[in-house]
């Protein structure tokens, strides 16, 4: 399939089950909500070293909070309910509460289903001097601190989610890829539930199952790397492809990341081989790894994935 001179590949990217939550964290200042949603994000890109993967899902206006004031919408993503709720616990301890001005509320419609604690824990902070309240059923804690209080809802929602989605770029040199990169993760962000939780939504370091070396569990790419065509036995390129880019993408439900992988691929078609962008594959691990399978061609015909 060639779309704008882009060669589509017959392939399918392999998305496995998650769990997920959404935080709203708000601030006096937008500005400092988002130094508190940077902090609270950071060092969360893989669960494979991070514990959990985070993102900035969006911006809101004072209008769309619980509070009235300007803050964050937050996506967290773990492979189990009770390490998302350990992230959650250090990140909202570590990196909202310490921040001037900030509350965090929860960001998900409580369906009675899974929670984890947010401020439930966190009050201890206060020594005693917390105190709760409800209003409209939900709980509320007010802790004490230097500027004043920090406010935090008891709980969180805890949902199933799917994680791995993934597009693989494939082009001229550096500056398609990062042209073709910059431009899918832009029209990704535009869509709500998803994050993108690399650097700038980007990853270079594309990794596969197994290593030469047995206390690693995943290892470089070799097939997708330039610098190893014709050294590899089985490379996925061709002499013409001197720069791969890949953008991994976590939603809260199938046909989020189905949306926001469709999204990326017609953006890259936009650009066209005119402006570099070569080929767009994806990352699959033969489908043993996750039940969720993203196939790139029906994506873009609207069929389901």
């Amino acid at each position: 399939m060639i779309r704008n001179g882009v060669a589509i590949d017959d392939s399918f990217a392999e998305a496995f089950p998650m769990k997920a939550t959404r935080l709203i964290v708000t601030a006096h200042r937008l500005e400092w909500a988002r130094h508190a949603a940077v902090a609270a994000t950071g060092f969360a890109t893989s669960v494979i070293a991070c514990g959990c993967e985070a993102g900035i899902e969006r911006e809101l206006a004072a209008e769309e909070t619980p509070d009235g004031r300007p803050g964050f919408s937050l996506l967290l993503f773990s492979m189990s309910g009770k390490e998302l709720a350990k992230q959650i616990e250090r990140r909202v301890g570590q990196c909202v509460l310490t921040c001037p001005t900030t509350a965090v509320f929860a960001g998900l419609p409580d369906a009675g289903g899974d929670s984890a604690a947010l401020g439930k824990n966190l009050r201890f902070f206060g020594d005693g001097w917390q105190i709760s309240k409800v209003i409209a059923g939900t709980r509320y804690w007010r802790i004490p601190v230097m500027d004043g209080e920090f406010v935090a809802q008891e709980t969180t929602p805890v949902v199933k989610s799917v994680g791995g989605g993934n597009l693989l770029l494939l082009a001229r040199d550096t500056e398609s890829a990062l042209g073709a990169a910059e431009a899918a993760v832009a029209a990704m962000k535009r869509l709500p539930n998803v994050i993108m939780p690399f650097p700038g939504g980007v990853v270079r370091s594309g990794s596969k199952v197994g290593s030469k070396y047995a206390s690693l569990g995943a290892s470089t790419n070799d097939a997708f790397c330039p610098n190893l065509y014709g050294l590899v036995p089985k490379s996925e390129l061709t002499p013409e492809t001197r720069c791969v880019m890949e953008i991994v993408i976590d939603g809260l439900a199938e046909a989020d990341v189905a949306a926001a992988m469709r999204a990326g691929i017609e953006a890259g078609i936009e650009r066209g081989a005119a402006a570099g962008l070569l080929r767009i594959s994806a990352g699959n691990y033969g489908g043993k790894l996750g039940p969720y399978h993203f196939h790139l061609r029906r994506l873009i015909e609207g069929e389901p994935s």
